[in-house]
């Protein structure tokens, strides 16, 4: 008898344990933060960041990308180098291993800083994405520039990988643009010289790493008044732990205070979500976002249309 007792103990305590997670979870499901982007951002002046330029639908880093990314509605990001005779040029890459296809191993080893620009003319960015895209070229900062030039609804980011930020900043006002691009870094430095040079630009900082980490970093930046900074952006995972109350790393809580910090100093919270799962955008506006980047800016697009219409927001023709 007392065995039996124990064994029936031990089953509710289970039990009681199973339906704690559940509840969790259910609670979890349902966190939404207080402010919702729908309320306070006009779909048409919703920020998408089209990662590398138009995320998978185009060579990265390639004019085409670019002008996809601006005809989709979204902001373009461009990752900035510096070839070996000072031209500044979009790519990603510190070497060419990836997206030159049929390099040779001597080139897969060397990177834009090892070419002079009429040497990178001679390479094919674009062979690798698909034999539609042969013949794509890396391109000068100050083509794309003059792309944007006149067009004030033209905007881009700069994800600073190998530049002078000076000489950068000294092309974006020789072009005109100077309130067209954003900045994007994850050094608060970097961000506070790019501002000594281009006042008028906006600029993003991107937080990755562990919740433990990028909470120290947020409160740094409260320290430091989050200088500088117009944006921030955190890189979010699906959670791979299936008992978790939070779909997400970092969790619901973390996602909800940061916006709440940030909207504080009416900075624009943007996330870039690692994943082709587009039920996530939903999700995360639930959770007060108001601003992605994205791999997949059409089907990205879509789902944040339908988002604000199922809340019932009007919204123009054009986007």
């Amino acid at each position: 008898m007392k065995n039996m007792k124990i064994q029936f103990l031990t089953l509710l305590l289970g039990l009681t344990s199973l339906l704690a997670v559940a509840e969790e979870k259910a609670v979890s499901a349902k966190a939404k933060a207080n402010w919702n982007v729908t309320k306070h951002i006009p779909f048409e002046q919703f920020i998408l960041q089209s990662h590398r330029g138009a995320g998978v639908l185009a060579p990265e880093n390639t004019i085409e990308a670019f002008e996809l990314g601006w005809k989709l509605g979204t902001y373009p990001e461009a990752d900035i180098r510096t070839t070996k005779d000072g031209v500044i040029v979009a790519f990603h890459d510190a070497n060419f291993s990836r997206v030159v296809k049929g390099a040779s191993e001597e080139l897969k080893k060397k990177g834009v800083q090892d070419l002079t620009f009429a040497e990178l003319g001679k390479i094919d960015v674009g062979s690798w994405h698909g034999d539609d895209f042969e013949g794509r070229r890396v391109s000068r900062i100050s083509e794309i520039f003059e792309l944007m030039r006149g067009k004030p609804d033209r905007h881009l980011y700069l994800d600073i990988k190998n530049v002078d930020l000076r000489k950068l900043a000294d092309e974006a006002k020789a072009g005109g643009v100077a309130k067209q691009v954003i900045l994007a870094s994850r050094h608060p430095e970097i961000i506070r010289e790019w501002k000594s040079y281009l006042p008028e630009s906006d600029t993003l900082l991107w937080m990755s790493g562990d919740e433990k980490t990028r909470r120290e970093r947020l409160e740094k930046l409260k320290q430091e008044n989050f200088d500088g900074i117009t944006q921030v952006q955190i890189h979010i995972h699906l959670n791979k732990n299936k008992n978790s109350a939070d779909p997400f790393t970092p969790s619901n809580a973390f996602i909800i205070e940061t916006g709440e910090e940030l909207r504080r100093r009416n900075i624009l919270y943007q996330a870039l979500p690692y994943t082709d799962d587009l039920t996530v955008y939903a999700k995360l506006l639930d959770l007060g976002l108001g601003s992605f980047s994205t791999d997949y800016p059409d089907a990205t697009m879509r789902e944040i249309k339908a988002y604000y219409e199922k809340h019932g927001r009007k919204m123009q023709q054009g986007k």
